[in-house]
């Protein structure tokens, strides 16, 4: 990674160009990074990347709106998902993934929303289809992810237990989990309890173990993986579930989240009324980039990390 100052771009005119203030960084950077698994290279560019900027995650201040925009005005303050967050200025379509932040929400706070809890919600609401009663399971309760899980589980009524290593199982309780099982010292798959979905960011257990702690009808959602396939990473687990899938009784399903306008303001709201708010593990200066890029990619950050733009 390197600095690099180019010209600031000009909006659209059903365009606005975002004054950056505050960015969080997710997997997806590193793996666009790196180039790794070798599947990201079809995204990305074959040999060399197509797009230089990387990051997603973004709030900031509008400075320009193009001709033709109504929905936003000059000295909004806006959060949302754009290629090129890590970056000092980034254009937004009107209609794109962004919306006014919460009154409440700091800059910090505002950007640790993108695809974290984007992703969280399209999990529980779409594709675990969780409903108030039900019981649901979030493997990787700590991450960026998994926070946001927990409580939007939670506002779907469900009751949740979450998995989480020692160190974490005070933070997640306290984000509103109704059971928080220490990874260290207990194995989920091997207890009594079974579970109308789970929700899984880390695949260290095997299909089978899962598919037997899911309830009759449950459903299994494949967020995250192990990276330890050069060619297919966290996708490799999306790969054998689908094999698998004729010898499992429960439903088993990957997904890719869409970042979209409607889904950024449900959260916003929710976050206004104080029932979901970011959970924040470091925040670097914008020199730090690279470190704090290094740090998510060591997978042990709880919650989001942060980047402050100058």
């Amino acid at each position: 990674m390197r600095l690099k100052t180019i010209a600031t771009p000009t909006p659209g005119d059903t365009e606005v160009l975002v004054r950056v203030h505050a960015a969080s960084v997710n997997p997806l950077d590193w793996h666009f990074l790196r180039g790794k698994p070798y599947i990201m290279r079809i995204l990305s560019g074959m040999g060399a990347p197509t797009e230089e900027r990387i990051g997603a995650d973004f709030a900031g201040t509008v400075q320009t709106v193009g001709a033709r925009v109504t929905e936003f005005k000059v000295g909004d303050r806006v959060f949302g998902s754009r290629t090129g967050a890590f970056g000092t200025h980034v254009v937004v379509p009107e209609h794109g993934a962004m919306t006014r932040m919460p009154h409440s929400a700091s800059f910090e706070q505002a950007a640790a929303i993108g695809v974290a809890a984007t992703t969280a919600l399209q999990a529980v609401r779409d594709q675990a289809l969780v409903r108030k009663g039900q019981r649901v399971l979030i493997n990787g309760a700590s991450g960026g992810v998994g926070t946001f899980a927990v409580q939007i589980a939670k506002i779907y009524g469900a009751h949740v237990t979450g998995v989480a290593s020692t160190r974490n199982v005070d933070m997640v309780q306290g984000i509103g989990a109704d059971r928080v099982i220490d990874y260290t010292k207990d194995d989920f798959t091997k207890g009594a309890e079974r579970y109308d979905a789970i929700i899984d960011m880390v695949g260290n257990h095997e299909l089978r173990a899962l598919d037997a702690v899911l309830a009759p009808g449950g459903r299994m959602i494949i967020v995250g993986g192990p990276n330890d396939n050069a060619y297919l990473g966290p996708l490799t687990r999306s790969a054998a579930a689908i094999l698998a899938a004729p010898v499992l009784k429960a439903t088993f399903i990957t997904f890719t989240a869409n970042e979209n306008q409607a889904d950024l303001v449900m959260l916003r709201d929710w976050m206004q009324r104080g029932t979901l708010r970011s959970v924040i593990d470091r925040e670097y200066a914008f020199a730090e980039l690279p470190a704090a890029v290094t740090y998510q990619e060591a997978g042990r950050s709880r919650g989001k990390v942060i980047v402050k733009m100058p």
